[in-house]
């Protein structure tokens, strides 16, 4: 078990943060920024949303900054790439990323899953494993009809409150998503209580993640 408390020595923690589209980090691993956010006393984050037209990129600015409220440090990152085209503009997507790895060198990052069905999701992963050699990487999970959804082996238990919040996070900052059908608070919930399951997390909650490579 990977303690980031206090007790543990863990005093700060920079996070990379990478989502393609405003509400892939909330959803697949807000709760787990939450927990952090409690449990280390200087949490300092790059945020970086790929994808978020219009209205998606008040939502995800409005989003970082609520859900991350009383962090140390937080950079807020939005892209200009095309919804759903990532793979078109992979030569523009991979110099933007390039430019960030230059000048942010986290102690974790949290990214989509290689086997995201996901076109945008999947050439987002790609170009994280690209960029950041030498860095944890942890891959999260996003719920979809694709039914994509594989064997995780990081969890991240939650409390039952911090589990309430993330679902009351998501369906109060993201109205623009509301109308998709997979887009509920029983999805959200459903997904966790499966994840604390198989964690046997105190609280019956959890987020799970991927790790291909850990160094010890």
């Amino acid at each position: 078990m990977l303690r980031l408390d206090p007790a543990a020595g863990r005093q700060r923690l920079h996070l990379l943060c990478l989502g393609a589209h405003s509400d892939d980090l909330e959803i697949g691993c807000g709760g787990a920024l939450l927990r952090w956010l409690a449990e280390v006393p200087e949490l300092h984050l790059t945020w970086v949303v790929l994808s978020a037209p219009g209205e998606r990129a008040r939502e995800a600015r409005r989003s970082a900054r609520a859900l991350m409220k009383g962090a140390a440090g937080l950079e807020i990152v939005i892209g200009d790439f095309a919804d759903a085209q990532f793979p078109a503009e992979l030569p523009r997507l991979k110099a933007f990323l390039a430019e960030l790895g230059r000048r942010v060198s986290p102690d974790l990052v949290l990214t989509h899953r290689l086997e995201d069905r996901h076109q945008d999701h999947r050439t987002v992963a790609e170009l994280t494993w690209q960029t950041w050699r030498d860095h944890l990487i942890l891959e999260y999970e996003i719920p979809k009809y694709e039914g994509d959804l594989g064997q995780p082996n990081v969890y991240v238990p939650l409390t039952a409150e911090q589990a309430r919040r993330k679902v009351r996070h998501l369906m109060r900052h993201f109205g623009s998503q509301r109308s998709k059908a997979w887009f509920s608070e029983a999805t959200f919930r459903g997904l966790m209580a499966l994840r604390g399951i198989e964690c046997r997390a105190p609280d019956g909650h959890a987020e799970a993640l991927h790790a291909r490579k850990v160094v010890l």
